[in-house]
């Protein structure tokens, strides 16, 4: 994986987060219909948080929750921007994804209905039978507790496009 490792968000300023700030809005689609957004895949810290940056209120501050909890929680984080959202791993491979909506922002745990205790209650659609996360319209619906356990559990093993060990 080619993810940059971070333990700390900084986000630095980049021309993507510029661009966001310059006025105009992202146009969210209400469902997955491959691609979440037209954010251009790249790996590493600086495209993910030019991402975050993109999106409108309160999508922003959701998924910068998101990303600073997953900071919090996991070392060695690797983030990439795939498929137009925010993909996160730990050594090898992608565990779990976060993108923007409309009147709302995906946590989507990739191997969720196998690896998680409590199974997480939404099956995105497009995303397959085997992802599961939650739907969230506020920062006040992320559950920083269970997504943390989440967070954990889903990245003890190898995540999905790494080495098998």
């Amino acid at each position: 994986m080619n993810g940059k490792k971070s333990g700390t968000r900084q986000p630095p300023i980049t021309e993507g987060a510029a661009e966001a700030s310059s006025g105009r809005a992202l146009t969210l689609p209400t469902a997955m219909n491959g691609k979440a957004s037209p954010a251009k895949a790249a790996d590493g810290d600086a495209p993910v948080f030019a991402y975050l940056a993109s999106l409108p209120q309160p999508q922003r501050d959701i998924a910068e929750a998101i990303d600073a909890l997953a900071a919090r929680t996991l070392p060695n984080l690797h983030r990439s921007v795939k498929w137009g959202m925010a993909y996160y791993g730990v050594g090898d491979g992608w565990c779990f994804s976060s993108g923007g909506f409309a009147g709302h922002v995906k946590l989507m745990f990739i191997n969720g209905p196998t690896l998680l205790d409590p199974v997480p209650p939404v099956t995105p659609t497009g995303m397959g039978r085997a992802t599961r996360g939650v739907e969230l319209a506020s920062v006040e619906d992320l559950d920083e507790q269970q997504t943390a356990i989440w967070m954990r559990q889903i990245t003890s093993v190898p995540g999905i496009g790494g080495k098998k060990h």
